[in-house]
């Protein structure tokens, strides 16, 4: 059987610390061949090397537009990290609009349904270009704004579920990966109630995996660049945390697939008696490499 090339799909949504608002020429440079860009406002007709800053030009007018505030990103740091654990190269679609509250990606809102379009031509591009996907996911960093502006911690963590299990829903993804928000630099707690949602959600649900929770120890170090913000080297570093995170997490769910798919057919073994006739046909089953 020949094997079309095989690829990780992943949405990097949120809101500016997704964005990124640091410095693209601070940020590492993508291993060639193992990460590709999808514009799917600007481009959709072909994947482009991916590179910083990662989703500048992918304003939609009638969903996530913020010409020129994208300046670098952890996206480079994460598919570097990731890619180098699980040899598959990474397919990146930008969708993240600084100063978004939870209610502005809200099912039905313009960043959502923008969001929703951006991830099906996606999908539909890969398809017909001769590309499989392994797995799909978001990786999701948001929450800010409602800290500023006081939504209840119970409001903000029913909002969120909803956008996220709707989008995976709509989009086709298995998982959300979460990056934590750090603190507001100078109100520390401002930002707590939107942290401790977070950590429920990632506790409440198997589909969502908490990947990092550094931001919130940049401040002390001084790589924060405003009040909100970070330098560019917080970027990378949470960047390449959850990278290898998510490549952890992947790596331990394929062994234990792995794991039940020998214990079933050592079973049938038994059952059906029929040797290693049967297991030739369970080798047949496993992944092309």
């Amino acid at each position: 059987m020949e094997c079309t090339q095989l690829v990780d799909l992943i949405f990097f949504m949120g809101q500016s610390n997704m964005a990124g608002r640091g410095d693209a020429a601070l940020a590492p440079a993508v291993t060639p061949g193992m990460g590709f860009e999808y514009r799917a406002v600007t481009d959709p007709a072909q994947l482009h090397p991916l590179a910083e800053p990662f989703g500048v030009n992918e304003n939609d007018p009638t969903g996530v537009n913020e010409p020129g505030m994208k300046t670098g990103s952890m996206v480079s740091a994460f598919v570097n990290a990731c890619t180098a654990k699980t040899g598959v190269a990474i397919v990146g679609v930008s969708c993240a609009k600084g100063g978004s509250s939870i209610t502005e990606w809200l099912p039905g809102m313009p960043f959502f349904e923008d969001a929703v379009r951006r991830a099906r031509k996606a999908r539909k591009f890969l398809a017909e270009s001769g590309y499989t996907i392994r797995h799909s996911a978001m990786v999701w960093c948001q929450g800010c704004t409602d800290g500023d502006l006081h939504t209840l911690k119970a409001v903000y963590k029913l909002d969120t579920d909803r956008v996220i299990h709707e989008f995976m829903t709509d989009a086709g993804l298995e998982t959300c990966f979460l990056i934590q928000i750090g603190n507001q630099r100078d109100e520390p707690e401002l930002y707590v109630p939107i942290q401790q949602a977070q950590e429920e959600l990632a506790a409440a649900y198997d589909d969502i995996v908490m990947v990092s929770r550094s931001f919130k120890t940049f401040a002390a170090k001084g790589l924060m660049k405003d009040r909100f913000h970070y330098l560019q080297p917080a970027y990378n570093e949470v960047g390449e945390e959850a990278g290898k995170n998510v490549a952890a997490y992947w790596a331990e769910k394929e062994d234990l697939n792995k794991n039940d798919l020998i214990s079933k057919n050592e079973s049938d073994l038994f059952k059906e008696k029929v040797g290693f006739v049967h297991f030739a046909n369970f080798v047949s089953l496993l992944p092309c490499k």
